[in-house]
């Protein structure tokens, strides 16, 4: 095998590591943690006030360089296996900077998922709102719900 081909292999390896680590559990009022199986929660009663769409971000509003140095690597990679002596230098950091910005794009959008802003009215009267994953289950107003919470997180179910 060649030298190349072998780091190429490291490198999509690197990568794929790099990004499968900015996966998060997600907020889906269907996905819970270990640590949070059997444990007790408290339950109120409550009616949908209104509901609406937003996005959530994995990584809280902040650039991370995973993406970036993981496309980074791969473009430098597949750049310098084009040409030969200074054109694979050249073609290497060209290769290299559109990867990063590749890269960075992608592991932007896969950070992004859809949610629910939903806006509750306890039966005490207070006002909550609870934002959570899309996961199958859509609320509408009027509709009669019930909020979960332990160790500060609510879900919201039917």
């Amino acid at each position: 095998m060649k030298r190349s081909t072998i780091a190429l292999c490291i490198v999509l390896m690197l990568s794929t590591a790099a990004l499968s680590g900015c996966a998060t559990t997600g907020s889906s009022a269907d996905m819970y943690t270990a640590a949070q199986a059997q444990r007790e929660e408290t339950i109120r009663m409550a009616t949908v006030e209104s509901v609406r769409g937003v996005t959530i971000d994995a990584n809280n509003g902040q650039a991370s360089p995973f993406g970036a140095i993981g496309g980074g690597l791969l473009g430098a990679v597949a750049g310098s296996a084009v040409g030969g002596g200074r054109g694979s230098i050249l073609t290497g950091i060209l290769g290299g900077l559109a990867g990063a910005v590749a890269g960075n794009e992608v592991e932007s959008h896969l950070a992004k998922k859809p949610g629910l802003e939903i806006t509750v009215r306890l039966d005490n009267g207070d006002l909550r709102a609870i934002t959570q994953s899309v996961d199958g289950e859509m609320f509408y107003a009027g509709e009669r719900v019930r909020l979960l919470s332990s160790g500060g997180i609510t879900r919201v179910t039917l």
